[in-house]
């Protein structure tokens, strides 16, 4: 009988929150980190195009168990519409399917706005990573495809106009899963009788990590100057996060060092004391700041879903 292959790289764990370059796409972005850090395991949480720069978190090793929970987070991202032209894939990169010379002025802007504020149904971009009939939706567009995108609900938490130009027009949105920005620059341009596309995009923000968090590729790659492995490693293990901060938006519960070694063994853990949390259907464990479980609290018990090393 073969021995189990043992796992290229280290077991290195956490978050790095890359601020993600133009023309650099998201899993080359998370092929170059995992290489940079030598990890096992490698993932990131929602795409950013090639064309987009800005955040994009990447999680190493046990932090990939934590990717869903940033996925379902809040967005911010700043982006630019050029006014004249659609395009097929809704940027730059795409065709132009229509044009005008009409332009919008910054009233009929502004006019707009309360109608993509909300819950809005939106229709994704034909160049989109929504599946149709088992397979992507752009795979079907280079193939000269066009195919029927169902509608979906997307959630619109703010929408500001941060400046106009005689062609352009800037803006900020806070948005939820699942939305997606080019398609909003399409929709502006045709509810505005000029047609749009995104010129410019960036993330600023993926709930819960700040823009200051943000580490820019360049700094990372810089480290490869060092010529010492460990301290090379030990360079690049400093910007790395704690994976439990990616669940801050869960409940917390602080637990013992006794009851770390039951979860760890995918035993439950009584909850006793006035304080104790009645029920949860999830929340992490974490001892002396380092995360030990997600599970499900109830019946005065936590019980471990995912245990971490």
């Amino acid at each position: 009988m073969s021995k189990p292959r043992k796992p290229k790289g280290r077991p290195v764990s956490g978050w790095l929150i890359l601020d993600k370059p133009v023309d650099f796409g998201s899993t080359e972005a998370v092929s170059k980190i995992k290489w940079l850090f030598n990890a096992q395991k490698a993932g990131h949480a929602g795409t950013l195009d090639p064309l987009a720069s800005g955040m994009l978190p990447i999680a190493l090793g046990d932090a990939t168990k934590t990717v869903p929970y940033v996925m379902d987070g809040r967005k911010i991202y700043e982006f630019a519409v050029s006014w004249g032209e659609e395009r097929s894939t809704d940027d730059l990169e795409g065709e132009v399917t229509a044009s005008s010379d009409t332009r919008p002025d910054e009233q009929s802007i502004r006019d707009l706005l309360p109608k993509y504020t909300g819950t809005i149904s939106q229709i994704p971009p034909q160049f989109s990573a929504i599946k149709i009939a088992g397979e992507r939706a752009y795979d079907l567009a280079r193939d000269g495809e066009t195919v029927d995108i169902p509608s979906r609900e997307v959630e619109i938490f703010r929408l500001t106009l941060l400046g106009v130009t005689a062609d352009t027009a800037h803006f900020e949105v806070e948005c939820g899963k699942g939305t997606y920005v080019r398609a909003l620059a399409r929709d502006f341009g045709r509810d505005l009788g000029c047609y749009g596309h995104i010129s410019e995009l960036r993330r600023t923000f993926v709930a819960p990590f700040a823009e200051e968090k943000m580490v820019p590729l360049a700094d990372l790659v810089a480290l490869e100057e060092i010529e010492d492995r460990e301290e090379r490693l030990a360079a690049l293990d400093a910007f790395l996060i704690d994976t439990a901060e990616a669940l801050s938006s869960l409940p917390h519960l602080p637990i013992t060092d006794d009851q770390a070694h039951r979860l760890k063994m995918g035993n439950p853990v009584i909850l006793r004391g006035r304080d104790a949390p009645l029920a949860e259907a999830e929340a992490y464990a974490t001892v002396r700041g380092k995360l030990i479980a997600i599970g499900e609290i109830g019946q005065g018990e936590f019980r471990p879903k995912r245990v971490f090393g």
